[in-house]
């Protein structure tokens, strides 16, 4: 081999690596979602995700609960643990996960502000997905599993997949406020 096909071969690999990479970082396709999405609205999903993008290339922080209103069109405002309280009257709430409804976590010592989701499918009567922000310091994360552990089956403590596999600790819930107003 000659030396300049040395080069160009020494340096061409790093080079095509770098360009893939920066094709891909620069990629605004939405992520795959490989499950069902009937009961959700994907126009106002894109639209939460939209918003977040803006937020992390302006450097700003990805909370919850904006996220959680954007994807889920629940209008409360406040930390994530007031909105199951705030809720009443305004919106209908239960223990049963619905396609598009919002989780509401209660607070915790790790976790004192609550944390909010938005239910996604529903896999089995004791396993959902949901997409949320923040679970992940500054990400929003579409698919998420959950699994109802509660005693009573009442979707009053949850765990979550955290990393493929691995679900964690036991949280609990408030339960489920649904996009719907009370009448």
């Amino acid at each position: 081999m000659s030396v300049t096909g040395a080069r160009k071969a020494r340096f061409g690999l790093p080079i095509l690596c770098a360009i893939l990479l920066a094709t891909a970082a620069c990629s605004t396709k939405a992520p795959d979602i490989a499950y069902s999405s009937s009961g959700i609205d994907l126009e106002r999903r894109a639209m939460a995700l939209r918003e977040v993008r803006q937020l992390q290339d302006a450097g700003r922080r990805v909370w919850c609960v904006p996220f959680a209103r954007n994807a889920s069109g629940v209008e409360i405002r406040g930390n994530a643990n007031t909105w199951w309280g705030k809720a009443h009257g305004l919106y209908e709430r239960g223990v049963q996960p619905v396609e598009g409804a919002v989780m509401a976590f209660a607070a915790t010592g790790g976790m004192p502000m609550g944390h909010v989701a938005v239910v996604s499918d529903i896999l089995s009567p004791r396993e959902v997905r949901i997409d949320h922000a923040n679970w992940k310091r500054n990400k929003v994360t579409l698919g998420m599993t959950v699994q109802d552990v509660s005693a009573a089956n009442d979707w009053s403590e949850v765990r979550v997949e955290s990393n493929p596999g691995s679900f964690g600790k036991v949280y609990p819930i408030n339960g489920f406020i649904y996009p719907s107003r009370v009448q």
